[in-house]
């Protein structure tokens, strides 16, 4: 191409920085614009680092799979150890109408190809011992699944995106993307004005912002989820957790043990907060001490080191929104990954690849329907 980067990135986060590692890695020259002073600022460092392809559509398993690929070779590939454990995900449930919801679930799961299976609930408390067992009904297993750091990642992956060659410039806030026609031919900071090829809106919770500069409106809503991590403790339980159940001021609860000993919390408020606010409350911490005794009592005691807030840029139906955008001919969109931005991103950012240079693989025709920009967002994920 004639331009001076074959592909300029918006935003350095969980979707940006791997995108920047394949497009780079093919010998494409990218530039990523970030607005904060670092990778992996904005809702990155705020994830738990849980992995899973037990999604409920075809297009995110397949996603999720080639993403946990590459986590789980990550350290072989490129000698950085990313704290990647394949601990599984686990769905247990108390009531009839979970299990189910579950199994019905599970038979989905398990005709995409996923490796998930249902536990009785002896079996079930040889993973999780301290799981409560009365009324235990049994729980799904996927233990492919599993958790890495985001923290560690993100910063392996841009050094790896920089030995690619990828330039990254930050503090630097996109304020305008100037057009000749159809086309955009360069991005506009307060710094400076950098012509491009492609450009790719990858900036997360302001993703709606970023689309606004090519007078379009993209329907992704950032809401807020509370998370906790604890001291470090001997070795409790197995797999991540997740209580599907709804409770007073919550939609549902999850939480996993990490190879350094602290349990990670993370709990869906309800309703929603919306918005971008990252003040975190202790207000959401006696529904989690309340929901952590609830399922698993031996956590009750444990100590509280540090709680968080971050945001889970939803969409309508809760799947993502990566394609072409009709109206600009080299805009795309890879928003809205709905709290899913580590587990996604580098098998998205392949897929990114594929598409915007147009060299498809099979099964590609499936993601680029779910997650197309201009679907009538009318489904919903199963237990999202």
């Amino acid at each position: 191409m004639s331009s001076s980067h074959d592909l300029i990135i918006i935003g350095a986060g969980s979707v940006g920085v791997p995108a920047a590692v394949t497009f780079a890695g093919q010998g494409l020259k990218v530039l990523v614009l970030e607005s904060l002073p670092s990778p992996g600022q904005g809702e990155n460092k705020k994830a738990i680092g849980g992995i899973r392809a037990t999604h409920s559509e075809r297009s995110k398993i397949s996603v999720c799979q080639r993403s946990i690929e590459i986590f789980s070779t990550w350290q072989e590939t490129t000698g950085d150890d990313i704290h990647w454990r394949t601990n599984g995900y686990s769905f247990p449930a108390w009531t009839r109408s979970t299990e189910a919801a579950l199994k019905r679930l599970m038979k989905v799961q398990q005709s995409f190809g996923l490796n998930i299976g249902w536990l009785g609930p002896e079996e079930y408390r040889e993973l999780n011992p301290g799981i409560r067992m009365e009324g235990l009904r049994g729980s799904t297993y996927s233990p492919e699944d599993g958790s890495a750091s985001p923290l560690l990642f993100i910063e392996s992956a841009f050094s790896k995106a920089r030995r690619a060659g990828a330039e990254f410039r930050f503090n630097e806030t996109v304020t305008g993307l100037e057009t000749d026609g159809r086309r955009i031919t360069a991005v506009r900071t307060a710094r400076g004005r950098y012509p491009a090829g492609w450009v790719l809106n990858a900036a997360g919770s302001l993703a709606r912002e970023a689309a606004a500069l090519a007078g379009l409106k993209v329907p992704v809503q950032p809401d807020c989820h509370e998370a906790a991590v604890t001291e470090p403790v001997a070795t409790l339980m197995g797999p991540m957790v997740v209580d599907v159940r709804s409770r007073p001021g919550s939609a549902n609860f999850y939480f996993y043990q990490a190879p350094g000993g602290q349990v990670i919390f993370c709990l869906t408020v309800d309703p929603p907060i919306l918005g971008t606010d990252t003040r975190a409350t202790s207000s959401f911490l006696p529904m989690i001490a309340k929901r952590a005794g609830e399922v698993m009592p031996l956590l009750a005691n444990l100590k509280i080191r540090r709680t968080w807030r971050g945001q889970y840029p939803m969409t309508p139906d809760g799947f993502p929104i990566v394609g072409p955008v009709r109206e600009v001919d080299n805009f795309f969109l890879a928003v809205g990954m709905c709290g899913q931005g580590f587990m996604l991103g580098p098998g998205l950012a392949e897929y990114l690849f594929r598409l915007i240079t147009a060299v498809p693989a099979p099964g590609d025709e499936t993601v680029a329907a779910s997650f197309d920009p201009y679907r009538p967002f009318e489904g919903k994920e199963a237990f999202k």
